[in-house]
């Protein structure tokens, strides 16, 4: 997906934009880039690739090189950025984060009789930064450019520009991502987490609305385009992609998973669902604050039967190739033996999407000599792929477990009852789960309902996406 972090102050903000930056490793692992304005050298801006070093050590040796009171910064999993773009509006620094579905055309129709070249991605389709700068530049002004840019993309884009006075920032259309401002004695950052600029010496100022376009100074920060009524804020990223201490809509990300973990108890118990286990873990390292709400609903022990060795593999399922995002999901796991020899394990995930790592770790529990493997989602089965954000790699809806389920059991007849597939109460639901037990070797197996998560969350629910659930966006 991609993260970005700003920062504009009454002195050398560098660092601050380093270190705020790196605080958003966990949504990127592929380009790293940071851009400065300094008042005597100008522009100075950096790309590095990130696949095999983590940005904080590539950038390190850049920091004696940078210098500037204002900059901006991105994790990136799709094209490298920032851009630095010169137009009829001035010198400018972009970096985006989102999704554009309908790029190509946009090129088509905009830019092709007109004679605008764009790099290519070394997949060769257009730059999405640069293609949403192109947008803007059609227009008069900055906010008009957004404005534009925004009507025209089919999908998502949160936008983050880096004048020579000023960062100004636009949340995507329908608040899908969050935006944060905060504020310092000496300026104000902007950010994706809100942890990044806490840990830097910053507070609270101001989250920004669907749409809203806001301009920052280091002296403040004002609104040149108003939110939006209607606010669509994925909840993925509650439930996997955001870190433990963020916060969006207010709602912190670690209580909303232990109260996630404590609904789905909950309501197992009673249905009298509830399996006989010795234990309770989490599928590190992001399902464990559920299972601890699960456990601590229900009252069983809760314990940590294998662990993820993440010195030098802090994620797993990035890699494009799947044979090694598998061997190395298999090579980041080290059991507990005392832990899992002839027990009877409950485990909790996120969520299962493609199913082919959880597969690799039953395997390696029941291989570890573990009794007995339960299985329970933090999720609904996810049914579409996201069109909203970049999330995943996949192709198809039919990468997803439950979409290829389906299809074993019913053919294309089933994919016209994936509502009903959804619901574990119908015959349907209980035959996928049924069927994803018996693939994937689990003794029993449970989601999340819809419900569930939206009581966890704890927001209006016409504010929240789910889409890669019921297909509601």
């Amino acid at each position: 997906m991609g993260g970005f972090f700003g920062a504009i102050s009454r002195q050398d903000c560098v660092l601050d934009i380093f270190f705020g930056v790196d605080y958003h490793s966990h949504l990127g692992t592929r380009r790293g880039g940071m851009a400065v304005y300094d008042r005597r050298l100008g522009f100075q801006k950096q790309i590095h690739n990130i696949e095999n070093t983590p940005f904080r050590t590539k950038f390190e040796k850049d920091l004696a090189e940078f210098h500037g009171c204002a900059g901006i910064g991105c994790i990136s999993d799709i094209d490298p950025q920032p851009l630095l773009v010169r137009s009829h509006l001035g010198l400018y620094a972009i970096c985006t984060v989102g999704m554009i579905n309908n790029a190509e055309r946009l090129a088509r129709d905009y830019f092709s009789s007109r004679g605008h070249q764009f790099m290519a991605t070394s997949s060769g389709k257009v730059n999405p930064t640069e293609l949403v700068a192109a947008l803007i530049n059609q227009e008069d002004d900055i906010v008009s450019g957004l404005r534009h840019a925004q009507d025209a993309i089919e999908g998502s884009m949160t936008i983050l520009l880096l004048t020579e006075d000023a960062i100004i920032t636009a949340r995507d259309k329908m608040g899908r991502l969050p935006v944060h401002i905060g504020k310092s004695a000496l300026g104000h950052s902007v950010s994706f987490e809100s942890f990044a600029y806490h840990k830097l010496g910053y507070e609270d100022a101001y989250e920004l609305g669907p749409g809203e376009i806001v301009r920052i100074t280091a002296e403040g920060y004002e609104t040149l385009a108003p939110a939006g009524t209607c606010m669509k804020i994925c909840a993925f990223l509650w439930t996997y992609y955001g870190y433990p201490n963020s916060n969006y809509e207010g709602v912190n990300v670690e209580l909303m998973r232990y109260r996630n973990g404590e609904i789905m108890a909950r309501n197992e118990m009673a249905r009298g669902t509830l399996p006989a286990v010795d234990h309770v873990a989490g599928v590190p390292d992001s399902g464990t604050p559920h299972a601890i709400g699960y456990a601590n609903c229900c009252k069983l022990p809760f314990a940590r039967p294998f662990v993820k060795y993440t010195p030098t593999w802090p994620r797993s399922f990035m890699p494009a190739n799947q044979d090694v995002r598998n061997q190395v999901a298999k090579m980041k796991q080290i059991p507990v033996p005392e832990l899992i020899q002839g027990k009877k394990l409950l485990f909790v995930d996120d969520s299962i999407v493609r199913g082919t790592q959880l597969r690799e770790t039953v395997d390696f529990l029941f291989e570890s000599g573990a009794g007995e493997v339960h299985m329970r989602s933090a999720c609904p089965p996810i049914m579409y792929s996201c069109k909203y954000l970049n999330f995943s790699r996949g192709n198809s809806d039919m990468d997803l477990l439950a979409r290829r389920i389906i299809q074993e059991l019913e053919g294309d007849e089933g994919q016209r009852h994936l509502e009903e597939y959804a619901d574990a109460s119908t015959a349907r639901g209980k035959s996928l789960l049924d069927a994803i037990c018996r693939k994937m070797g689990f003794d029993s197996l449970g989601y999340q309902s819809l419900d569930g998560l939206i009581e966890a969350i704890g927001i209006d629910r016409e504010k929240i996406c789910t889409y890669c659930w019921n297909g509601k966006g």
